[in-house]
C-alpha cells in the first residue's frame, strides 16, 4: 500500500463556502456553522501524479467515509498534509460531515471548527483567500497504466491555492511563527471564540502576514 495525496486547488474543486445556521443555535462562529464543499477527488482521468482512480474505488472510498460518520466517529482534517496517515491534534481545522458521488467525482462537506489552525482558515476565508483541498489516503498503484487499487481515503485536508509549486499552509505557519508576534497571533487564535474584538485582530494579523508573504 502506498501513501496517496492528491492536490485540488480552488477552481478544480469548485470550492464553494457556507455560513449555515446551526441546528441548535449553538454555533461556533457567532451561532453559525462554517464550511467549505466541493470536488476533494477526481475518477477517470489521470492526474497531476499520473495516477487515475477508478470511479468504483473512489465510490468505495467515499462510502466508507460516510459510514464513519454515520457510526458517530470524527474525521478530522487538517491544514496542510504531514507526511503519514495519521492525525495531528494540534493541527486539526475541520471535520468532515458528509461525502458524496456526484459523476466521476467524489465530494465532500467540510465543517471548519474553532481550533487554532480552524480559526486561522476562518480568517483566511474571510480575507478573501482561495483555498483548495487535498485527499489524503492509501493504495496500489500500477506501475504501468497508474491505476490505483483498494484505495481508501484516510481525510480531506485544506491546503493553498498555490501561486507556485508546493506554496502550500505550512509558508503561512511557519512564517506566523516567525513574525515578531507571531506566537501571540496564535495564542489569540485560542481564545477568539465569540469576542469580536479578538476575531478582529485575528483577522488584521493574518491579513498583515498573508500580505507579506505574497501567496
Amino acid at each position: 500500500m502506498r501513501y496517496l495525496q492528491e492536490h485540488l486547488n480552488f477552481n478544480q474543486a469548485k470550492i464553494r463556502v457556507l455560513v449555515e445556521d446551526a441546528p441548535d443555535g449553538k454555533g461556533p462562529f457567532n451561532g453559525k456553522n462554517l464550511y467549505m464543499e466541493g470536488i476533494c477527488i477526481e475518477g477517470g482521468v489521470k492526474n497531476a501524479n499520473e495516477r487515475v482512480y477508478p470511479v468504483h474505488e473512489i465510490s468505495k472510498a467515499v462510502d466508507t467515509i460516510n459510514k464513519q460518520v454515520v457510526e458517530g466517529y470524527s474525521v478530522m482534517g487538517e491544514v496542510d498534509h504531514p507526511e503519514d496517515l495519521k492525525i495531528n491534534l494540534d493541527r486539526v481545522s475541520h471535520t468532515i460531515d458528509k461525502m458524496w458521488m456526484d459523476g466521476h467525482c467524489g465530494y465532500g462537506k467540510l465543517r471548519i471548527i474553532p481550533t487554532p489552525m480552524g480559526q486561522l482558515v476562518k480568517t483566511m476565508l474571510d480575507s478573501g483567500v482561495k483555498l483548495g483541498v487535498s485527499s489524503r489516503g492509501s493504495g496500489n498503484v500500477n506501475d504501468g497504466n497508474g491505476h490505483v487499487s483498494d484505495f481508501e481515503i484516510v481525510t480531506v485536508d485544506v491546503v493553498a491555492q498555490p501561486s507556485a509549486p508546493h506554496a502550500y499552509p505550512r509558508a503561512i505557519y511557519e512564517g506566523l511563527l516567525n513574525m515578531k508576534y507571531g506566537h501571540r497571533v496564535l495564542d489569540v487564535a485560542k481564545d477568539a471564540g465569540k469576542d469580536s474584538k479578538v476575531q478582529r485582530y485575528l483577522q488584521n494579523e493574518v491579513t498583515r502576514l498573508i500580505k507579506d508573504l505574497k501567496i
